[in-house]
């Protein structure tokens, strides 16, 4: 959620930074602002409401604004509606002091009572204002920069990534994070921050990660890091191996069309970090068997889509291992008082790693002594950091709003956790690990037949895109697949949609269903089909219009159906890696056909690092 970028070196800074900002509008924004120190010494700031077109349009491409030190913005409105006054950067009177700022300032009435009563005044109804002026507080006391930021630090509750910049220090740009992602990265010119690598890898790829409750001060071609006792802290560059084409179109109309395309690669790349000669390989992760063996319960908690991976775990490790597993919400675990069991294994799922809500669960988790695992595809996050054992999916960067490929990834690792989970603990024989590892091996391929048979779905989605509701029913791994469906038709097209356990349509549900309501069946699970067979016989009696999504071979559904799309045949438990590609592919086709932006779906951002 928003975006922060910030340059200082030879260069022109505006430029650079509405550049950047480009990078970072998968996040979700609705509006946007730079400042430039300018040859006068003194701080401009340009904002406007609205897209980042608008700002570049009033810069002339960043042309008009002279000067080689600044910080961008673009805001995703939480305290004050969207607007030009609350738009960041916010500054102080004099504007000697101008600021941008990711994240929420928990106390911020206390903190605005402080400054009210020490004369300060607001122009906006922002906190960010609030915290700008709070590091103006403390300027005027201290006289330092590190000072300010390190009080700013112990002040301030909540979440932030703040990048500040102070008259009396020209060229120097100091930044302060807690629990909002926030990055560095010099070259020999200049050096850059930003919130997520795409904004400056073009510039550079060494690439500093800020951890919590750390300060920076950021000067041409160098970084320094500050820990809240002012002690340098010493830190290696990681080097981004991304290829820069991945953060880019690469000649497809939106982002999320290429990254669909891109998922043969990222589950093919996933899988080959886990599997090494035909058995598959944690040792990166630092899971031995031995602690598979003494897993007795794993508990998942993740959100939107990674919420659905999770549920398909659950069904095919209980199945396949015969280990009890917990999959969970992560903004409502975190609200609960669980009880852990001494042997749980907690595993959080996050594309960003910085997802407020799984950041919080991770860490309850953590203070009662359990067991945690992340999986995340962002090197250096903080969920990443903080859990005991990490596995990375191999997406790279996802810049499209609705996940495709990092949800593809993210099911491969489970899929190989509960393959070795189920052989560690002698649930499967070696020729049954041997088959599984070989049908995984195999997905790459019949994703891609799935991906490049999609005119059929073209032409549907053209019929359906008027509908109002939608309804997604299956049962057991083929509901778990209807919920990331659902999800991917409501946020990219917003055709009320929802998603159900077939069974549970008798008990209400049923009810809406009318002339044309669109159901969509899903049956992938063979020993399941009867049923939810019999429940699309009964939503069609009712007048529904059924697309049924079904395994080759099941042809006697196409009586049920008015629109029957086939995946290939592989095993059952691998089957939402390519379920899920034509119902990602329909939402994405009706979406263009009604003239959506596919990318950016309204109110929603990328990366959810507040409550």
């Amino acid at each position: 959620m928003c975006g922060i970028v910030g340059y200082t070196g030879k260069k022109q800074a505006a430029p650079i930074l509405l550049d950047g900002l480009s990078k970072l509008e998968y996040r979700g924004y609705d509006s946007a602002g730079v400042a430039v120190r300018n040859n006068a010494g003194k701080h401009e700031i340009v904002k406007t409401n609205g897209k980042l077109a608008v700002l570049s349009d009033k810069l002339k491409k960043g042309k008009t604004l002279k000067g080689t030190c600044g910080i961008g913005h673009t805001r995703w409105a939480t305290h004050g509606m969207p607007s030009e006054i609350n738009a960041h950067p916010h500054c102080n009177d004099d504007r000697s002091i101008v600021a941008v700022h990711n994240g929420i300032i928990e106390n911020y009435i206390e903190l605005k009572e402080k400054l009210t009563g020490k004369g300060y005044t607001f122009y906006s109804e922002t906190d960010t204002e609030i915290a700008t002026k709070i590091v103006d507080y403390y300027y005027k006391k201290w006289k330092s920069p590190v000072e300010a930021m390190v009080s700013f630090t112990l002040r301030v509750r909540g979440s932030y990534a703040i990048a500040v910049m102070f008259e009396d220090y020209p060229e120097e740009i100091y930044v302060a994070r807690k629990d909002s992602p926030l990055i560095v990265g010099t070259t020999e010119d200049g050096s850059f921050l930003a919130s997520d690598v795409p904004a400056i890898l073009k510039y550079t790829r060494n690439i500093y990660y800020v951890d919590n409750m750390e300060i920076a001060m950021i000067q041409k071609g160098k970084a320094t890091f500050y820990n809240v006792d002012r002690k340098v802290i010493q830190k290696k560059p990681v080097k981004i191996d991304w290829d820069l084409d991945a953060a880019e179109k690469g000649g497809y109309k939106h982002f999320m069309l290429k990254e669909m395309h891109e998922q043969p690669k990222v589950v093919t790349d996933t899988l080959n970090s886990l599997i090494n000669n035909g058995r598959i390989d944690l040792s990166a992760a630092r899971l031995s068997d031995d602690e598979l063996r003494s897993v007795d319960r794993v508990r998942i908690a993740a959100c939107g889509s990674a919420y659905h991976v999770g549920v398909v775990a659950k069904y095919i490790t209980e199945d396949l291992a015969r280990v009890p597993v917990d999959v969970d919400v992560a903004s409502e675990f975190r609200y609960r008082n669980p009880v852990f069991g001494e042997n749980d294994l907690f595993v959080v799922i996050s594309q960003s790693g910085e997802t407020a809500d799984s950041l919080a669960a991770l860490r309850m988790a953590k203070e009662c002594g359990v067991k945690t695992l992340a999986v995340v595809n962002v090197l250096g996050s903080s969920i990443a950091k903080e859990a005991d054992k990490v596995i990375y999916t191999k997406a790279g960067p996802e810049i499209s709003v609705a996940t495709t490929k990092a949800y593809s990834a993210q099911l491969i690792v489970f899929y190989v956790l509960a393959v070795q989970l189920a052989y560690a603990r002698g649930k499967i024989d070696g020729d049954a690990y041997s088959r599984l590892i070989d049908e995984m091996l195999n997905l790459p391929s019949l994703i891609s037949s799935v991906l490049s048979d999609d005119e059929r779905l073209k032409w549907f989605a053209t019929k359906i895109s008027n509908k109002k509701d939608v309804f997604f029913i299956g049962r057991g791994i083929d509901y778990a697949i209807c919920l990331e469906g659902s999800l991917k038709l409501k946020e990219i097209s917003y055709i009320h949609s929802e998603a159900y356990a077939a069974g549970e349509l008798k008990h209400g549900t049923i009810s809406l269903v009318e002339d044309g309501t669109l159901v969509i069946g899903v049956i992938t699970q063979l020993k399941l089909a009867e049923k939810s067979v019999s429940n699309l016989t009964e939503v069609k009696s009712r007048g529904a219009y059924v697309m049924c999504l079904t395994s080759e071979g099941n042809y006697s559904l196409e009586e049920q159906s008015e629109f029957t799309f086939y995946i290939p045949k592989t095993n059952a438990y691998f089957a939402p890696s390519l379920a899920v590609i034509p119902l990602q592919l329909l939402s994405y086709y009706v979406s263009a056909a009604k003239g959506l932006d596919v990318d950016m779906p309204r109110n929603l951002a990328k990366c959810v690092t507040v409550e």
